[in-house]
């Protein structure tokens, strides 16, 4: 079936008593790719880099001149977090303009035009691009800001355009079975505006839109397919398991999200295979895959299980967590087309949602990492908290961490300034709890890079800073040159002491892809190891280390050291 079928199955599915010709003529605007366009994988050779542009370096042109730092860091990948206009109560993802960029971010006036926009964004994917560096931004596809013009006009009480674009009710007696995410911060899903009530999984003045009106669907679609024209390589599609609702259920993960998600997928398509949809979705493993579809829906998806997986296993000194989460009793297979991404930090809490965490498990994440009572996040269901505080600035349990994410399966992510060790900024908190009016503590690991001052600290040998920016950026540049981490096997390996035990503190595995080996071992504990060779019938070749010496018959680690081999 070719996509211009498959648009009218989805359409079908979505809307069986809608007419098609709005589609029709949706598809008639259209500008097909001409030629056969073969789809490019790219994002599984990929390490992303994820940066607020103005709290990076001021704006796009601030942005296109540390380019050439990003790149010597071994980055080939930027995801940009909202950028588009808002009046950033949520750092963004309140978008009051699909199609437009927030001015400040272009250097330009409230009133530049789109053109203008174009030339500054365009510019700098063009810097981007010749750096060999690839661009993907944050849509969230589920809510707009309360001050969109959908949502504004939507309010009045006489029918026009946009009055169903969103969810009203006289009476918030529907959709009650969905649970409620902001969890001591909002305490319904339905707001009052006048006489009226409207529906929201988020803030409050983050409206839900209404996908069972078919011009949502549409609006929707014309915005991401502008900015796929602009240039964009891809999009994550942020918080997408809420997109349709049905009463009388979570409204989670409901058959017709994954409908929704395909028709996204096959208008990209349709008119340029090769744009990433990257799946934003917090749940189990077993629930993410089905984002994938038949390699119909999104490329990728962040696997959020294995990030709180990492910090329970580097607690308790035991490799257990992250093997088992990574047994296909919890992480399905998936397709050849298809990755996971990973992280340690990002611009959110460590979230210890009990949707993939267990209660067990989230209260003892919670007592190991929740250094202060003011980084506690959603009644202990997170902690808002940079790498390097959970840490506890210690330089060999964040190169310990960054060794596992790196080497573990999948696409690596980067939050911008974990590269020297950034801290929480409770300057930048207060600051947003004045602007937002909401006690949002993930303020606390966003903040500002103040490159003077980073740039004397990384001239200091013994500093922190340098310490931290000196190992990962060298672990970064490791792993960028060679592809068995982005696309190869997994398979662990139990290795042995000289009494022939096998100790749960290692954390050992092979990576295979074509022609390449690569044996990764790490120690979870802060207890010296010393471990038989589990190849010693090969010749290793060592990448690089930390913490670790080897004679002819072991192999010692220090606390929290590692190596990484190349199998030759």
């Amino acid at each position: 079936m070719n996509n211009s079928s498959l648009l009218y199955s989805y359409w079908e599915q979505l809307y069986p008593d809608v007419s098609t010709v709005k589609l029709d003529d949706f598809i008639a605007s259209l500008k097909q790719t001409e030629v056969e366009v073969h789809e490019s994988d790219w994002y599984k050779d990929a390490i992303v880099y994820a940066l607020y542009v103005d709290l990076y370096n001021e704006d796009f042109n601030g942005l296109t001149e540390k380019l050439d730092y990003i790149q010597k860091l071994g980055i080939n990948c930027l995801w940009l977090l909202p950028i588009l206009k808002s009046p950033m109560r949520d750092a963004g993802f309140d978008i009051s303009k699909y199609d437009r960029i927030r001015p400040d971010l272009l250097g330009l006036t409230d009133d530049c035009t789109k053109e203008e926009q174009e030339i500054v964004f365009g510019s700098f994917l063009k810097e981007a691009h010749q750096r060999g560096i690839r661009v993907i931004f944050d849509v969230a596809i589920n809510h707009s800001s309360d001050q969109h013009p959908w949502f504004l006009d939507s309010q009045k009480t006489e029918e026009t355009e946009f009055s169903n674009f969103y969810i009203w009710r006289d009476k918030p007696d529907e959709y009650l079975d969905a649970r409620l995410l902001f969890k001591g911060i909002e305490d319904s899903n339905w707001e009052k505006l006048g006489d009226r009530y409207y529906f929201h999984r988020f803030f409050s003045f983050q409206p839900d839109l209404n996908y069972r009106n078919p011009d949502v669907l549409l609006a929707m679609s014309h915005n991401l397919l502008y900015w796929q024209s602009v240039g964009v390589d891809g999009f994550r599609a942020d918080a997408i398991p809420y997109l349709w609702k049905e009463d009388g259920t979570s409204c989670e993960n409901l058959d017709l999200t994954h409908v929704i998600v395909k028709f996204f997928r096959a208008i990209l398509d349709y008119v340029n295979p090769g744009s990433l949809l990257l799946a934003e979705a917090c749940q189990k493993p077993y629930e993410v895959v089905k984002y994938l579809g038949n390699n119909d829906e999104c490329h990728a998806a962040y696997h959020f299980p294995l990030m709180p997986m990492m910090f329970k296993a580097i607690a308790q000194g035991n490799s257990q967590p992250i093997k088992h989460t990574l047994s296909r009793s919890v992480t399905p297979a998936i397709g050849n087309k298809n990755q996971w991404f990973t992280f340690l930090r990002v611009h959110d809490e460590l979230s210890l949602e009990l949707v993939y965490v267990s209660e067990e498990d989230r209260a003892f994440i919670h007592g190991s990492y929740c250094h202060k009572p003011e980084w506690d996040f959603r009644v202990g269901e997170g902690i808002s908290a940079r790498l390097s505080e959970l840490m506890e600035k210690d330089v060999n349990k964040i190169a310990l961490s960054y060794s596992i994410m790196l080497t573990l399966l999948g696409t690596p992510v980067v939050y911008y300034g974990d590269e020297f060790g950034k801290l929480n900024d409770s300057d930048f908190y207060k600051e947003q709890i004045q602007l937002t009016g909401k006690d949002d503590t993930r303020f606390l690991v966003r903040g500002r890079i103040d490159w003077e001052q980073l740039e004397l600290d990384l001239q200091q040998p013994d500093n922190f800073h340098t310490e931290v920016f000196n190992t990962i950026s060298g672990l970064l540049n490791t792993r960028k040159e060679h592809k068995v981490f982005g696309r190869g096997a997994l398979d662990f390996v139990d290795v042995k002491t000289q009494s022939n035990k096998v100790p749960q503190q290692i954390l050992a595995y092979l990576r295979t892809y074509e022609n390449e080996k690569v044996l990764v071992i790490n120690n979870l504990s802060s207890e010296i190891q010393i471990i038989r060779n589990p190849l010693e019938e090969s010749n290793l070749a060592l990448l690089t280390m930390n913490g670790f010496t080897m004679d002819n018959e072991n192999m010692v680690l220090q606390s929290r050291g590692f190596a990484w081999f190349l199998v030759v």
